[in-house]
């Protein structure tokens, strides 16, 4: 990150919530991290009370930063996004805890047809699969992967290698990126799973 990058964001950093989003909104760098450290723990306390799982809470908080970015420009009122972020945070959790529920409550057998109960049919193939002889080879998917990762915005692709290549720790890569250790986790999130959803058909 520039000097007048870093500068951007330390005066930024004492900015009420209009300011940041208002900020984001230009591209300014920083301005959403700002944002997400300032927000990750209550968030996570929102999704962990629907919840009751750190895991489930953690992902869901994430899921959550991740679409209040994309959707930054519908927030008519930028000065409320704190409360905006909360609804986004409890709409997934809620969601979240009624999916679960109905994989808990699903029967493990289903009807054979005759009146019996008969187990259910575990190994029927995936009809979106990929036959074997139209599967990408282990060099198409190196392409894909190389050419996924270059389109990924730099703060998401820098933090997915120095922390998942690079294996450095989240402090360090915070320090590199300058921005806060939240901001690491949410980027190191956001590059995984845009890179999983552009390679789901090949992986």
């Amino acid at each position: 990150m520039s000097k007048d990058a870093q500068g951007n964001v330390a005066d930024r950093q004492g900015g009420d919530d209009g300011e940041l989003v208002r900020a984001a909104r230009r591209g300014e760098p920083g301005a959403f991290d700002l944002l997400i450290g300032r927000y990750q723990r209550q968030a996570t306390a929102v999704a962990y009370r629907l919840l009751n799982n750190i895991d489930d809470a953690l992902e869901v908080t994430q899921d959550a930063f991740l679409k209040a970015y994309e959707k930054l420009g519908t927030l008519s009122r930028p000065s409320r996004f704190g409360a905006w972020l909360l609804r986004i945070v409890s709409n997934l959790a809620l969601n979240r805890r009624r999916s679960r529920a109905l994989r808990q409550t699903l029967p493990l057998e289903s009807p054979s047809g005759d009146g019996e109960e008969g187990p259910m049919e575990m190994n029927r193939p995936d009809p979106k699969a990929l036959p074997p002889d139209a599967a990408a080879s282990a060099e198409d998917v190196r392409r894909l992967i190389g050419r996924a990762m270059r389109e990924l915005p730099e703060m998401q692709r820098q933090a997915l290698l120095m922390f998942s290549v690079q294996k450095m720790p989240q402090k360090e890569v915070a320090k590199v990126l300058g921005c806060s250790v939240e901001a690491v986790k949410w980027h190191v999130f956001t590059a995984r799973k845009k890179l999983k959803d552009r390679l789901r058909d090949y992986l």
